[in-house]
């Protein structure tokens, strides 16, 4: 078998697991080696993840060193990690080019939700998100999406993530592409082997990237960011609101044929009154959505004030007395600058931000 130039290995973090498999059983034919082989390091990319082949000891050690040569298994780098007095657990990865993202980790019962990021900053400059405000730096690939789940199964001891929402940094459908497969990687029994209903993707509605999730057959949840009930304060909130109207941003839910949440951010004196309560249950009704209330997270703020939390609960009755199933997000991590790009505004400073245009990945489904 010829050696490969480390430089020029294969990412096999970057590819599904049928991919994987098929890419991993070429390697074993050419090299007139058995191919089972690749069965066994397949389970050990995702199932029983190994830091690197060096730990793949079921493995003759020539063969270690052979695949180490032609392949790459890399990992993300934890710089901080954060636990909450309630438990919640925050991250910040350091990427190969020094770019960082965040994960926040969310016990809740029996369940361990992971709050994972789909780019480095973001584009879309929501008014009240700290992710916003630090700009857009560029898309993540595939094995930096999924690999964060990976990253906590390799933690001594792991920890074992039952959901996974795509609600950190970064707009995960103007990312779809590496997306797609992440959500395969996840999903998949050869991968993550996480159901698909216990895997959200949130988004402030790229129309054409919630048509591509539900074309999908598997059963993955849609969460949509309105925090507004009209387009002129959804404007001022959501600059995105320009290209992707708050109408046809309904108009895509009603035709999406899962269950859709509304995630709702509640600004004090801007978004609470009971007006925009009445008319967020229309939206809602349209297309039999459950709104989900946040509480702002003092860290993410910038200028704006937290909705108190008596004004929370009226807001939250007025819906559900219009026929809205409803539920207030408990604000976790508060101590522990749990909102999403503060961690990595505290460690990294802010970077001159990137268009969204100057990277050529950008794009939607």
């Amino acid at each position: 078998m010829s050696a490969t130039s480390p430089k020029n290995r294969e990412n096999l973090l970057n590819l599904t697991p049928a991919a994987a498999e098929s890419r991993l059983r070429e390697f074993f034919t050419q090299g007139g080696l058995p191919v089972y082989r690749a069965k066994q390091i397949l389970r050990r990319l995702w199932v029983n993840p190994a830091a690197d082949f060096e730990a793949v000891t079921e493995l003759p050690k020539s063969l270690r060193a052979q695949l180490a040569l032609a392949f790459e298994l890399p990992r993300l780098s934890i710089a901080a990690r954060q636990r909450s007095a309630d438990g919640t657990e925050k991250f910040l990865f350091i990427l190969g080019d020094g770019q960082a993202i965040e994960s926040v980790a969310i016990p809740e019962g029996d369940r361990l939700t992971l709050c994972i990021s789909s780019q480095a900053g973001c584009a879309l400059q929501c008014a009240f998100c700290a992710t916003g405000a630090m700009g857009f730096q560029r898309n993540l690939e595939v094995f930096e999406i999924a690999g964060q789940v990976r990253e906590m199964r390799l933690l001594d001891p792991p920890l074992q993530i039952t959901n996974v929402v795509f609600m950190g940094m970064g707009e995960p459908l103007m990312n779809w592409r590496a997306v797609n497969d992440a959500l395969t990687l996840l999903n998949d029994p050869l991968g993550l082997g996480l159901g698909a209903r216990h895997i959200t993707v949130s988004t402030v509605g790229v129309l054409p990237g919630i048509v591509a999730l539900g074309e999908r057959p598997e059963q993955f949840r849609l969460a949509i960011s309105i925090h507004a009930p009209s387009d002129s304060l959804r404007r001022e909130l959501m600059p995105v609101n320009v290209k992707y109207p708050l109408s046809d941003v309904i108009e895509a839910a009603k035709q999406f044929d899962r269950r859709v949440t509304f995630e709702y951010v509640m600004l004090g004196g801007v978004n609470d009154a009971t007006e925009h309560a009445i008319r967020l249950a229309e939206l809602a009704r349209e297309c039999r959505a459950f709104v989900n209330l946040i509480p702002l997270h003092p860290g993410g703020a910038r200028g704006f004030v937290p909705t108190p939390a008596t004004r929370i609960r009226d807001f939250a009755h007025e819906l559900r007395r219009h026929g809205v199933e409803v539920a207030i997000r408990k604000s976790r991590g508060v101590d522990i600058a749990a909102a999403c790009g503060q961690l990595r505004v505290e460690r990294l400073g802010r970077r001159p931000p990137r268009g969204p245009n100057e990277h050529g990945d950008v794009q939607v489904a």
